[in-house]
Order: C-alpha cells, then sequence, then structure tokens
C-alpha cells in the first residue's frame, strides 16, 4: 500500500508495538504453544539459535548499496511525530559503539533499527533486536543488505561501515515471535579492522535481576532528529507480568535494538548491555519493553561471537 513521509502503518505484535522505522508494517503473531508428547521416544531437541547468513557478495553488495544519499533518504522517509519529553538528545561523550543498523526489511523497503558493539571473543558481535533481523512467526521473511554504522551522527560516519555476516536470534522468535533480540557478526572494516579494535564494545550480562537505573538510546523517528542524532531514556527497570521489563521512556521507530545500559557512566560513555529496545505500550508510547536475557539470549550472543 502506497505511504506517504509522514505515514507510518504499524501492527500490534505480541506485547506492544515493534520499533523498527520502515514506511511497511511490522509483522506479529501470537505465540504458539509448544508441547512435548509424553511417553514417546523425543527426538534430538532443535537448536535453539536460528542463524541467517550472508554471502561475500552480499556483503559487498550491502556496502556499496547504503551510500550516503540512501542514507539521508530513508531518515527523511519516516517521521512519527514530535519527540517526547523522556527521549532526550544524547550530547555527552561521544558513543563509538552505538550506531544506525541499516538493511532492506522483508517487504523490500529501505529502513534501520539501532545497535550495540560489545565485548566479544572474535571482537565483531553487535546487539540489536531480531525483529530488526527477520519477522517474527516467518522463518523465510528476513532482511538483507545489513550494515552497522558506529557512532553515526547526522550523516557522519565516523567509523566506517561494516557489513553483516550473520545474524542470529533465538528460534522462538522465528516460530512464536517471542524473545526479541538478537546478535549479530560483522566482517572487519575496508582496512581489515575488527569493529571493537576500531570502536571498543561494551559489556554485557545475562540472568541479571531487573531492577536498578537503565540507560536505553536509540535513533528514533521522532522530529527534529529523524534518526540522525541518539536519543535517550533513562529509568528504574520494573518487572512485568508476562516476564519482560520496562522503563519509562517514549523513543519510538528506528529505536529498536538500542541497548540497555545498566551502570552506565556518562563520562566514559560505558555501561554493562542487559537488554535491548524490543516494544512499546501503545501507539502514544509511554514505557519501552525488553526482554529478560536469560540462557537462551546467552546462546545466540555466543554463536555471534564464536562465528
Amino acid at each position: 500500500m502506497p505511504e506517504t513521509s509522514t505515514s507510518f502503518v504499524r501492527r500490534l505484535r505480541r506485547r506492544g508495538m515493534g520499533l523498527a522505522a520502515a514506511t511497511t508494517a511490522l509483522a506479529v503473531a501470537a505465540p504458539l504453544a509448544a508441547m512435548a508428547m509424553a511417553g514417546q521416544a523425543q527426538a534430538a531437541a532443535p537448536d535453539p539459535v536460528s542463524v541467517v547468513n550472508f554471502t561475500a557478495k552480499e556483503r559487498k553488495d550491502a556496502l556499496a548499496y547504503w551510500t550516503s544519499a540512501r542514507i539521508k533518504a530513508v531518515g527523511k522517509s519516516v517521521d512519527l511525530g514530535p519527540t517526547g519529553p523522556k527521549a532526550k538528545p544524547w550530547e555527552g561523550t561521544a558513543l563509538k559503539t552505538v550506531g544506525r543498523l541499516f538493511f532492506v526489511n522483508a517487504r523490500g523497503s529501505d529502513t534501520w533499527c539501532t545497535a550495540t558493539a560489545v565485548k566479544s571473543a572474535n571482537r565483531s558481535a553487535v546487539m540489536t533486536a531480531a525483529h530488526c533481523v527477520r519477522l517474527g512467526s516467518s522463518p523465510v521473511n528476513t532482511s538483507s543488505s545489513m550494515v552497522f554504522v558506529p557512532g553515526y551522527l547526522k550523516g557522519q560516519k565516523p567509523y566506517g561501515m561494516f557489513a553483516v555476516r550473520s545474524a542470529a536470534a533465538p528460534r522462538s522468535w522465528e516460530e512464536d515471535s517471542t524473545n526479541d533480540m538478537s546478535a549479530l557478526t560483522v566482517d572487519a572494516d575496508m582496512s581489515g579492522r575488527k569493529l571493537t579494535d576500531v570502536v571498543g564494545g561494551q559489556a554485557i550480562a545475562f540472568n541479571r535481576a531487573v531492577g536498578g537505573t537503565i540507560s536505553a538510546l536509540g535513533y528514533s523517528a521522532t522530529n527534529p532528529q529523524l534518526g540522525e542524532q541518539l536519543l535517550r531514556c533513562v529509568g528504574t527497570a520494573k518487572k512485568k507480568s508476562d516476564g519482560s521489563q520496562a522503563i519509562p521512556c517514549d523513543m519510538t521507530g528506528g529505536a529498536s535494538g538500542g541497548p540497555w545500559l545498566a551502570d552506565f557512566n556518562a563520562t566514559t560513555g560505558k555501561g554493562t548491555i542487559v537488554s535491548v529496545n524490543a516494544s512499546l505500550d501503545g501507539l502514544t508510547p509511554t514505557e519501552m519493553q525488553g526482554e529478560v536475557w536469560g540462557a537462551t539470549a546467552k546462546k545466540v550472543y555466543d554463536r555471534a561471537q564464536n562465528s
């Protein structure tokens, strides 16, 4: 269906609103219960991690595809209204680890999310949301032409672009639209340097108790920023009845996949990533929701850092 520069069709997903900035609707499906058959011999448990891989040619083409002109155009293609009072422009220490993740979504539209370089064995892992990588409950509908631009600010790419080599996510997202998180593995840059050798990496934690002060960051498609500048929400994480967690925040599309940083030091720009922006509580958001990262999330991260 045709879109204007100010229209943005969003479909409710399991808990709230998906956050990828796009000119088409985000797919949603209700979770389906998985049942084991008692009294019967069980097959080997399926791999809990699903991975999308991109060929060398696809990665080269992705870097060529995302020209400065195309990046400028995609930012102007979506306007989700005024930036809310809870989201403040980040104007402190340059956050080299956080950047825009550009891609073509499963419906063929140019769009973006937010992503974060993290400490990893291969020095090449990036955390984001699963709905940036693929449609939930739809194994074949995946994103393409993915590149990560750390430290992006108002058209500037101070640390270059890194093509995404593979994208891991919980299989439960692919099958049932649950557990909205993803870990990417990126190529070295044009000079052969690994990502975190260039920009460093945030610490990462799993099985962390919900609570404490969280700084959530994202390139929200609200005006006047329109994805050109990082926004930040700060709040205390609260456990929700569905097992997720939430903080007060009114960022929206484009902020998807942005980091939830605990113990954030505004002077150094460092913290510990414990979740990512995953969904909203409505069309006029008052809270940002993120998954509580447990054993499956750790397996997703391990797949990326060992890839």
